[in-house]
Parts: structure tokens; sequence; C-alpha cells
């Protein structure tokens, strides 16, 4: 059974930072690229970042690029992002997802595997 976990969404003022993490089981977390996508209060599910399988490759929302920075430890079965400079808007739901393609993907629907998500507010 493959399972998501992320941890570390919270309150922040803007301008603050917060580092999610996502810790998986079941899969072989290195055969994985990995990506976070948010979503917010009655809109539709966005891409964030996304990592390939080693960690060499990341691409970001132009939303966010300069702001986070999305990592992996294959060791640890865990991809992070960094988030800083944080913004209102930034205000959603963060969830970290697993694609078995060979490399990142921003496409929603190539990733088969999705954490429960974890709530990220920033207050202005």
């Amino acid at each position: 059974q493959v399972q998501l976990v992320e941890v570390g969404g919270g309150l922040v003022q803007a301008g603050g930072s917060l580092r999610l993490s996502c810790t998986a089981s079941g899969l072989m977390f290195s055969s994985y690229a990995m990506g976070w996508f948010r979503q917010a209060p009655g809109k539709e599910r966005d891409f964030v970042a996304a990592i390939s399988r080693s960690g060499a490759n990341t691409y970001y929302a132009d939303s966010v690029k300069g702001r986070f920075t999305i990592s992996r430890d294959n060791a640890k079965n865990t991809v992070y992002l960094q988030m800083n400079s944080l913004k209102p808007e930034d205000t959603a739901v963060y969830y970290c997802a697993a694609t078995g393609r060979i490399t990142w993907t921003m496409n929603q629907y190539d990733y088969a595997y999705w954490g429960q998500g974890t709530q990220v507010t920033v207050s202005s």
C-alpha cells in the first residue's frame, strides 16, 4: 500500500517561511519523480514544483519561482518544499504526488499517488 504523508503546514505571516515534507512508503521512492501541487478554496488544483528521480532536475510554476525550492532525499524517502517570502495568495492545501514518469511533469493526471494534503495559510 502506497502512502504519501505531508507535514509542515501551518499559519504564517506574509514574508515568512515554511518547510513542507512528504514521506513516502510502499513504493521504490527513487524510481518516482515527485511533485507538489496546491488547491485554494473554490479553485482548481495547480502545479507548484516538481523534481526528477535523482533530484538533478527541478521545475517551478512562475508564481513561485525564486521563492520556493523543491528537493528530495532518496535515502529518507522524502521530498521537501521550502517556501520563503510567502504571500497571502500562497494560501492553499498543498499536496505531494508521485509519478512513474522518467522525469518531472506538471500535469496532475500523470501522478499516480497523492498525499492527503497539508494546509498552508498566509496572513497579510
